[in-house]
């Protein structure tokens, strides 16, 4: 939706909310910026899907017929429109403050912390931990292909990405119907079916390459009914065991790796050597890249690869 429709939408609900009585199409017109004031037909068709849509987001405009007037009125009651009051327990409370978290590095950031505030405002507490222990979140969002895919579920639409598989170097297009998009132990996996094995599949997110790109119209995807999305990745084809890499740190730079590592080892030419505990490459890979200059992976060489891939896909 464009900017001008939206302030359109916006001034039109405020203006039927704010009058004391029905206003006509006329007064209407004259009172809500946006609205053709010359062309008649091209007045009616507007304010005619104007309608229509607030209907369709449930904001109910009233139309009222009175026997003294030649055209009908508009309003919005504001007891049909306002929400009723709303009251959270505490755990549920923090569930929500909680949820909000998961968005704070994805597309919906600024929803979410709206949300919050509009929930502070009516004097909802959102951050209260619950029972004797805080609650403690144990996600993010930094892959770059979560907000396509929450896109391509949230439309039912087909996608395409390339994947390298655990475990192996080689990277192979996948067409993938996505069913959803799920956490499991601080990792992001989609869940859906994999058109080229002809089965249902998990993918991480983190080893998905490149963009993700859309495959046909959106509504194509339909779920199995049943499904259950967190037995699909609570097994998924990868090692976790925990490995050791070997980082050179340039001195002076980098505490908050240095207090994170194993060991730390003096090294010469104003370098030090590190040893950091991971299980991941691309988790990892993500971590070293944004350090620049200041560090350079040493082994294993799947994590040094997976380095130099994150730097080449930023030089391009």
């Amino acid at each position: 939706m464009s900017r001008r429709k939206t302030e359109r939408l916006l001034n039109l609900v405020i203006c039927l909310l704010a009058t004391r009585r029905p206003l006509s199409a006329e007064q209407i017109r004259q009172a809500v910026p946006g609205y053709d004031r010359d062309g008649d037909e091209a007045f009616q068709r507007m304010f005619e899907r104007d309608k229509n849509e607030l209907r369709e987001i449930g904001i109910p405009i009233d139309v009222v017929r009175d026997p003294w007037e030649d055209e009908p009125g508009y309003r919005i009651e504001r007891e049909s429109y306002e929400l009723p009051e709303i009251t959270l327990e505490p755990d549920e409370a923090a569930v929500l403050g909680l949820a909000a978290q998961v968005w704070q590095r994805a597309s919906l950031a600024e929803a979410a912390s709206g949300a919050l505030l509009k929930l502070r405002a009516g004097g909802v507490a959102t951050d209260q931990p619950v029972g004797t222990g805080a609650l403690e979140l144990r996600v993010d969002t930094r892959d770059p292909a979560f907000p396509a895919l929450w896109d391509a579920v949230r439309d039912r639409r087909v996608v395409r990405f390339d994947y390298r598989s655990a475990g192996s170097e080689t990277v192979r297009s996948r067409t993938v119907e996505p069913w959803g998009v799920v956490s499991r132990r601080g990792r992001w996996y989609l869940a859906g079916y994999d058109r080229d094995r002809d089965a249902p599949r998990a993918f991480r997110l983190s080893r998905i390459t490149g963009q993700v790109s859309t495959v046909g119209r959106p509504g194509a995807v339909e779920v199995p009914e049943g499904v259950d999305l967190r037995a699909m990745v609570g097994f998924p084809d990868e090692t976790t065991d925990e490995r050791v890499a070997v980082v050179r740190v340039r001195q002076g730079a980098c505490e908050g790796l240095r207090q994170l590592a194993r060991a730390v080892h003096p090294g010469a030419g104003g370098w030090d050597e590190a040893e950091l505990a991971f299980t991941d490459p691309e988790r990892l890979a993500g971590w070293m890249a944004s350090l620049g200059a200041d560090v350079e992976v040493v082994e294993p060489p799947d994590a040094r690869e997976a380095v130099i891939r994150r730097l080449k896909g930023a030089l391009a």
